[in-house]
C-alpha cells in the first residue's frame, strides 16, 4: 500500500470517529428516549388489557343474550300454554290479520272484519243521512256477532278470535281453524248483483271431535247499536224496535217506547232490528230452533245512537263431519214494495195500522200512491192528487152525511118544541123524539154513520205518511223533508206539549180544522158542551202534530180545505125548503115498523111503558 492510500484511509477513519462523537445522544436525549419507550410499552400493555376486557364483555353479553333468549322462550312457552289452556285448538286464532274484506254491488257495500269473521259495516249507496252523509247502518264496534259453544272442556266465543279470509268476486269465506287446515268453522258470505240480501251460511267442517259431545246446538249472538239517521232522534226512537216472525207466519214486536226483552218459546223464521226507515233482518233458510231471546234498550239523554238491540239464536248441531246452517241478511230500506218483494212477510215491519186501517193502506192508499209516483211528480203534487182522489171516492158518503145534517136542521124547531114540552120527563122526551124521527123518515145517526165510514181513511193516513220512506228528504215549498216536521221558526226554548219549533203546515191544518168545525156546527144540533169539545180538539192536535210528518199535516190541511169547499157546493144546490116539504109528506104516510122496532115496542109494553102513536 502506498503512502497516499494509507493517508486516505486514516482520513476516512478520522472523519467517521469525529461524526460519531458529534452525533452521539446526550444524557437528556437518552432520558427522553427512555421515557418514550416506557410510554409505548404502557400503551401496548393497556391495549392488551383493553382487548382482554372487551373479550370478557363480549363473553358476558353473549351470556346475557343467551339468558334473555331462554327467558323469552320460557315466557313464550308459558303464554302458549296459557292460550292453549284457554282456547284449546283455537289458540292459534288469538291473533291474526286485521285487513278488512269488501263485498259490494250497486245497492250496498259490506265490509268484513277478520276478528270474529263478522260484518263490520254496511253502507246503503242510494241513501243519505239527514246530515248528508252516506247511510251506514252500523260500523266499527257498534256491531257484534259470534258463535258460543264448548270445545275441549272450554267455553269458546268466536267473536274474540281471528278468521282467515278466502275471497272471490261475489263471495267471502271466513274460516276459523281448529288447529289444522282440515278442521274449521266457516262463515260463508255471498252477495248477488242488485240485491239487498247478503247470504250467510255457517259451515262446520271436521270439528265434530272438537266440539263437546253432549252439544246438540250452538248459540249465535247478534248485537247492534242502531245509528241515528234522521233529523228527529226522539221520533226515530219511537219508530225503532225488534220485529220477529214465528214459523207460523205470525209477526210480532217489542214495544217501541220502552226497554223490553222476551224469550220466544217457539221456532222463529226471522228477527229484524228495525229503525224508522231502515232495517236489518236475519232470516233462517229453515227456522231458528227455540228458544230465541230478543232485547231492546233505548239510548240515554246524551246518547247519539237510537237503540241497543240484542238477539240470541239457537242453531241445531248434530256432530257430523260436515254440517251447515243457512241464513241470509237483509240490509235495506223500509220500503213497502221492496220488503214485500223479498218474501217472508218482511213488509209487516212497517206499522200501517191494525185491522181495517191496515187494509185501507195496503189495498187503497199504497196502490194509488205508487201509481201516482210513477209519473215522477213532486211529492207535494202527488199528495194533492191523492187527497182529491180519496175525497172523490168518499163523495157519496160525504153528501149523504150533509143531507142528514140538513134534515136535522129542518127538524130543529120541532125538536126544540118537544124538548121544551117534556124537559121534565126524560123517558117521554126520548119516546117523542124517536116518534118524530120515525114519522119524518130521518135517522139521528144518518150523519154520523157516513162520517164513521170515513174514519178508517183518516186513521190510515195517520199511519201511512210518517212511515213512507218515499217522502224522506223530499222537499216541498218551505218543508225540506216531508217525512219529518217542517219548521219556519226554531225556538231557543221548549214549550210543554208543543216543542221547540213552529210547524207551518200544522198551523194551517189547525186553522182549517177550526174553520170546518165552525161550518159544520152551524148546521148541526150541538149542545154547548159538545161545541166546546169540538173546538178544543184542534188545539190539542196542534201540539201533537207539531213534531209529526209534514206530509201528514199537509194532507189533513188539503182534506179540510176540500171539505169546506164541498160544504159550500152542497149548500148551493140542496134546497132546505124542499127537504122540509118532503119531511112533512113523510109524516102523513103510514110508518112501516121493522121487526127490531116491533120487538122494542113489545118489550116496552111488557114493562108497562105507554108508547106514543
Amino acid at each position: 500500500m502506498d503512502r497516499n492510500s494509507l493517508f486516505g484511509l486514516v482520513l476516512i477513519g478520522a472523519i467517521l470517529i469525529g461524526y460519531s462523537y458529534l452525533t452521539s445522544p446526550t444524557a437528556e436525549d437518552l432520558a427522553a428516549q427512555k421515557k418514550t419507550k416506557d410510554s409505548l410499552a404502557l400503551v401496548e400493555k393497556n391495549n392488551i388489557v383493553a382487548v382482554a376486557q372487551k373479550s370478557q364483555v363480549t363473553k358476558n353479553v353473549d351470556s346475557l343474550n343467551l339468558v334473555i333468549a331462554k327467558a323469552d322462550s320460557a315466557i313464550d312457552s308459558l303464554a302458549t300454554v296459557q292460550l292453549t289452556n284457554k282456547y284449546g285448538v283455537f289458540a292459534g286464532a288469538v291473533s291474526g290479520d286485521t285487513n278488512l274484506y269488501v263485498l259490494e254491488n250497486n245497492l250496498i257495500k259490506v265490509q268484513f272484519s277478520p276478528k270474529g269473521g263478522k260484518v263490520k259495516s254496511v253502507e246503503l249507496k242510494n241513501y243519505k243521512s239527514w246530515e248528508g252523509k252516506p247511510v251506514r247502518l252500523f260500523e266499527g264496534d257498534s256491531s257484534e256477532m259470534g258463535l258460543n259453544f264448548f270445545a275441549n272442556n272450554r267455553s269458546v266465543s268466536t267473536k274474540e278470535l281471528f278468521f282467515t279470509g278466502v275471497k272471490s268476486d261475489s263471495s267471502l269465506a271466513m274460516r276459523l281453524y281448529a288447529g289444522s287446515q282440515d278442521k274449521y268453522i266457516e262463515f260463508l258470505y255471498t252477495l248477488k248483483a242488485n240485491d239487498y240480501k247478503l247470504g250467510f251460511k255457517v259451515n262446520f267442517v271436521g270439528v265434530n271431535e272438537v266440539i263437546a259431545r253432549n252439544t246438540n246446538y250452538v248459540e249465535l249472538t247478534w248485537k247492534q247499536l242502531l245509528k241515528n239517521q234522521e233529523r228527529d232522534l226522539k221520533m226515530e226512537r219511537a219508530n225503532s224496535t225488534i220485529y220477529y216472525m214465528f214459523s207460523d207466519n205470525e209477526v210480532d214486536y217489542l214495544a217501541e217506547t220502552k226497554d223490553g226483552s222476551k224469550d220466544l218459546s217457539t221456532k222463529v223464521k226471522w228477527v229484524a232490528m228495525k229503525q224508522h226507515f231502515f232495517t236489518q233482518v236475519l232470516i233462517a233458510d229453515g227456522d231458528f230452533e227455540k228458544p230465541t231471546r230478543v232485547e231492546t234498550k233505548n239510548g240515554g239523554e246524551g246518547d247519539q245512537f237510537v237503540k241497543e238491540t240484542k238477539a240470541s239464536f239457537t242453531l241445531p248441531y248434530g256432530h257430523n263431519a260436515q254440517e251447515s246452517f243457512g241464513m241470509q241478511f237483509y240490509f235495506g230500506p223500509n220500503h213497502y214494495q221492496t220488503l214485500k218483494s223479498q218474501g217472508y212477510n218482511l213488509e209487516k215491519q212497517i206499522p200501517l195500522g191494525w185491522g181495517i186501517f191496515g187494509w185501507v193502506n195496503r189495498f187503497i192508499v199504497i196502490p194509488i200512491f205508487n201509481f201516482l209516483n210513477g209519473f215522477n211528480w213532486s211529492y207535494g203534487i202527488i199528495i194533492l192528487i191523492l187527497t182529491i182522489v180519496i175525497k172523490l171516492l168518499l163523495l157519496p158518503l160525504t153528501f149523504k152525511a150533509y143531507l142528514s145534517q140538513a134534515k136535522m136542521k129542518v127538524l130543529k124547531p120541532e125538536v126544540d118544541e118537544i124538548q121544551g114540552k117534556f124537559k121534565e120527563e126524560p123517558m117521554k122526551l126520548q119516546q117523542e123524539m124517536m116518534a118524530l124521527y120515525r114519522k119524518a123518515g130521518v135517522s139521528p145517526l144518518g150523519g154520523c154513520l157516513p162520517m164513521l165510514l170515513q174514519m178508517p181513511i183518516l186513521i190510515a193516513m195517520f199511519r201511512f205518511f210518517p212511515q213512507s220512506i218515499e217522502l224522506r228528504q223530499q222537499s216541498f215549498l218551505w218543508a225540506k223533508d216531508l217525512s219529518t216536521y217542517d219548521s219556519i221558526l226554531d225556538l231557543p226554548f221548549t214549550i210543554p206539549f208543543y216543542g221547540n219549533h213552529v210547524s207551518l203546515f200544522t198551523l194551517l191544518m189547525t186553522v182549517s180544522t177550526l174553520l170546518i168545525t165552525k161550518v159544520n156546527s152551524s148546521s148541526q144540533m150541538t149542545n154547548p158542551q159538545m161545541k166546546w169539545m169540538m173546538y178544543l180538539m184542534p188545539i190539542i192536535f196542534l201540539g201533537v202534530f207539531n213534531g209529526y210528518s209534514a206530509g201528514l199535516s199537509y194532507y189533513y190541511f188539503l182534506a179540510n180545505t176540500i171539505s169546506i169547499g164541498q160544504q159550500f157546493l152542497f149548500r148551493s144546490f140542496v134546497n132546505e125548503g124542499e127537504i122540509h116539504r118532503k119531511i112533512q109528506e113523510n109524516k102523513k104516510k103510514p110508518v112501516k115498523k121493522s121487526k127490531f122496532q116491533q120487538r122494542l115496542e113489545k118489550m116496552a109494553k111488557d114493562k108497562g111503558v105507554q108508547l106514543p102513536k
